[in-house]
């Protein structure tokens, strides 16, 4: 099992820890780190700059939003990275949600989010491999585009400049049953939002015959402290906000999965909670349980005893979210 950092996203603004942490795991022997996106800074520009300040670690957007950007745009920003980096990028792309798609990029949230993901992907692909131009006659992605509104003008094209690897790893964040299943088929890789070592079965079904070199690679807060309660709390909060606050209070996939993960009370209480304005309580109404499980929180013998569960299973990567740096050399000294 591989370690990754994971940075996330920004908050108000930079972080100025976020280039010494990814120098620093690279020093340590971590595989890649990963940048995320919401409605505030892109993934792909931190990268960037991560890139230019190290010469081995790999590179990942976990995740990129494909709402955010057509996929021959993001299939541009890929094939540029991945150039510049040396071969070094990996593509992590999310479907995001209705409240984001549509309250922020302004796109209405796709009714076949799977055939949507699909077609994205298909378009990424073509344009990495380079073999002709780009055609897709696609219900949501259409190249070129044949819309009632369009002047019919438009050209199939292939990419003027020619992609480093036509194979550049895609990694898709999928959540439902259905979803992970179509990942395992259309992408080298999955990113699960929350991974329990000790549930297997919340995921078993969709996992089934994963092709050779499939990567498996959840986030995980971690943090070593000698409290755990207390150590667990910005884990709490995290899951406050996805539970409650990322979604409508109709459609929210992160309850959804919070429920289906055997949390299906306890889920719609944050979210209850959450949107009625109530979240300090939303967040302690979090179980210590769930928190628990899907991160990696508490002294050095706790951690290393749950690495092994960790281990176990079909993971191959574990992306580390943690601005400690202690705790990021104890996990690389833990997993050696």
């Amino acid at each position: 099992m591989r370690l990754g950092l994971a940075l996330g996203y920004w908050g108000r603004g930079p972080s100025a820890d976020h280039v010494p942490l990814a120098v620093e795991a690279e020093r340590l022997g971590y595989d890649s780190v990963w940048t995320a996106e919401s409605w505030g800074s892109d993934a792909f520009t931190p990268l960037t700059w991560i890139a230019a300040k190290t010469t081995r670690i790999r590179l990942g957007t976990a995740i990129a939003q494909m709402a955010a950007r057509s996929p021959t745009t993001t299939a541009m920003h890929a094939l540029t990275l991945d150039h510049l980096s040396g071969g070094r990028m990996m593509l992590g792309l999310g479907l995001s949600g209705p409240q984001v798609v549509e309250g922020w990029y302004g796109r209405p949230f796709p009714r076949s989010p799977l055939t949507a993901t699909r077609e994205y992907v298909d378009v990424v692909r073509q344009v990495l491999r380079r073999e002709g131009p780009v055609e897709l006659d696609g219900r949501f992605h259409s190249h070129p585009y044949r819309g009632a509104d369009g002047t019919g003008l438009g050209k199939a094209l292939k990419p003027i400049t020619h992609p480093l690897r036509a194979e550049l790893p895609i990694l898709l964040g999928a959540e439902g049953p259905k979803n992970i299943a179509q990942t395992t088929r259309i992408a080298d890789g999955w990113l699960p939002l929350y991974w329990s070592p000790t549930r297997p079965q919340a995921y078993e079904a969709s996992l089934t015959d994963l092709p050779e070199g499939f990567l498996v690679a959840p986030m995980a807060r971690a943090h070593v402290c000698d409290d755990v309660a207390e150590g667990l709390l910005p884990v709490k909060a995290m899951l406050g906000f996805y539970i409650g606050g990322m979604g409508h209070a109709a459609r929210n996939f992160h309850a959804d999965l919070m429920a289906r993960m055997g949390f299906e009370e306890e889920a719609r209480k944050i979210q209850r909670l959450f949107l009625e304005g109530r979240r300090e309580e939303a967040v302690l109404a979090v179980p210590d349980a769930f928190a628990d499980e899907i991160s990696l929180v508490g002294p050095r013998e706790r951690i290393a005893e749950r690495l092994e569960l960790w281990r176990k299973g079909p993971v191959t990567d574990l992306l580390v979210l943690s601005p400690d740096l202690h705790t990021l050399r104890v996990l690389a000294e833990l997993n050696t």
